[in-house]
């Protein structure tokens, strides 16, 4: 087995300001998987018991901070919609023609959303796909409650029995 590659002065005081500056937990763990190589000299193994992390984990980091440099440590993360059918502001300008009605007291038809949403898209959808999509605006569903929270039945039970006729 090959001896570890050796991280210079340079790359360390880099990767000290680099921990400064990081906000994010997720990057500031990647960052201290490589300092904690770098300044303290410590091993792999010891790196994930100090950091929770595993020992797979801390070599695939560290192999790509040697391959790449520091992008591999700070960036954005892999979050975001992969398979969205429309952009969020496709969809915003989708709405539009609905939440004009919606302001004049309208009911929205999810019906007739989704036959606008897959002409837009080209392609059938099921309709939990737009019921998603209103979520995602913020669109609820408002129905009266049918009765209210704190009701009695006792209660009104005795006021029909004990109601006075005039």
């Amino acid at each position: 087995m090959r001896p570890p590659r050796r991280i210079s002065s340079r790359e360390r005081r880099s990767l000290e300001k680099l921990l400064h500056q990081t906000r994010d937990m997720g990057n500031y763990r990647r960052v201290q998987c490589v300092w904690l190589r770098a300044a303290m000299v410590m091993s792999p193994k010891a790196i994930a018991r100090a950091l929770g992390l595993s020992v797979n984990t801390v070599r695939i980091v560290q192999s790509r901070y040697l391959r790449y440099g520091e992008e591999a440590l700070v960036g954005p993360g892999r979050g975001g919609r992969r398979r969205e059918n429309l952009s969020v502001e496709r969809e915003n300008a989708l709405l539009e023609g609905f939440v004009e009605r919606a302001r004049q007291g309208g009911v929205l038809v999810v019906s007739e959303l989704k036959a606008v949403y897959e002409q837009e898209v080209g392609r059938k959808v099921p309709k939990s796909t737009v019921y998603r999509m209103l979520a995602r605006h913020g669109w609820r569903k408002v129905t009266p409650r049918p009765r209210h929270p704190h009701v009695d039945p006792d209660a009104q039970t005795r006021f029909k029995n004990n109601f006075r006729r005039s």
